[in-house]
């Protein structure tokens, strides 16, 4: 069984903040880290190995120093780790970045064989979602979205049990593989890390790829040039407003609530009564 978990190097939102005068993410403000979600979902990988056996690999885009999350992906429990780096994929949006990973993962499958990929839901700095799915559409196998448990993974049969959140309940779904999964928080609890893991860690160095290393790739779809999507404007959103207080004698307060229920009444649905 070789599972790939991507990867990203994300600024720790609860600490960054935007600069007035452009809009955007001043990435400086804040330490880098592995998103949670993918920390997620390499503890997931984990989960399964323990049960399947196998490897579990772990894929990344960015700077040089994102190296840092693929060592702690090493830590949690992961083998081995692949960075793709190269100033071609800068400027990538969600379309550049899963082209560029799924050229990355085609050729860890010729040298590898995958079984499952496996993703955050999403990154805390951009809050897409959109990546693992592309992944999954550039590579032709199922994506299943926002899991929050994997039941069961026979490998004799190729298949896999999944529980997925829906907006109103839960699905349970049965999928070949391989497939692509994208992780929820919930799934399981981050376990502390021995200490063997955190010295392999420590000592391990990811093999690094530019795009010079991998075959028949399209450069126009690489980073800013592959990217249709702009964004226009970044802000922080203003305050919620207090609630009103009402004021005066019962009556009054009774009057006051009236006028703002009938200002909302578009919003308020009303039962009949039986």
């Amino acid at each position: 069984m070789h599972i790939v978990v991507c990867v990203k190097q994300v600024p720790d939102t609860k600490i960054i903040k935007i600069n007035p005068k452009t809009n955007t993410l001043d990435r400086r403000s804040a330490p880098a880290i592995l998103n949670p979600y993918d920390a997620h979902a390499v503890q997931e990988a984990v989960k399964i190995r323990e049960k399947t056996g196998g490897t579990i690999s772990v894929l990344s885009m960015g700077p040089p120093q994102a190296t840092a999350v693929i060592k702690k992906s090493v830590e949690i429990g992961a083998d081995n780790g692949f960075l793709i780096s190269d100033r071609a994929f800068a400027g990538a949006d969600t379309l550049a970045t899963s082209y560029a990973l799924s050229k990355a993962l085609e050729k860890i499958n010729k040298e590898h064989p995958v079984d499952m990929i496996i993703c955050g839901k999403h990154a805390i700095d951009g809050d897409t979602g959109q990546v693992g799915p592309g992944i999954a559409r550039r590579m032709d196998i199922p994506p299943i979205t926002n899991v929050i448990e994997v039941s069961e993974v026979n490998q004799k049969e190729k298949t896999v049990l999944i529980k997925r959140k829906l907006t109103n309940g839960y699905e349970l779904i049965q999928s070949d593989l391989p497939c692509l999964l994208t992780i929820e928080k919930e799934i399981n609890e981050i376990e502390y890390s021995p200490m063997p893991n955190m010295i392999t860690a420590a000592r391990y160095e990811p093999i690094i790829w530019a795009v010079s290393d991998f075959e028949n790739v399209e450069r126009s779809q690489l980073g800013l040039k592959g990217s249709p999507t702009i964004v226009g404007k970044m802000f922080t959103p203003p305050r919620p407003e207090g609630g009103k207080r009402l004021e005066g004698a019962a009556d009054e307060q009774v009057k006051q609530l009236m006028e703002i229920l009938m200002e909302k009444k578009d919003l308020l649905t009303i039962q009949p009564s039986k």
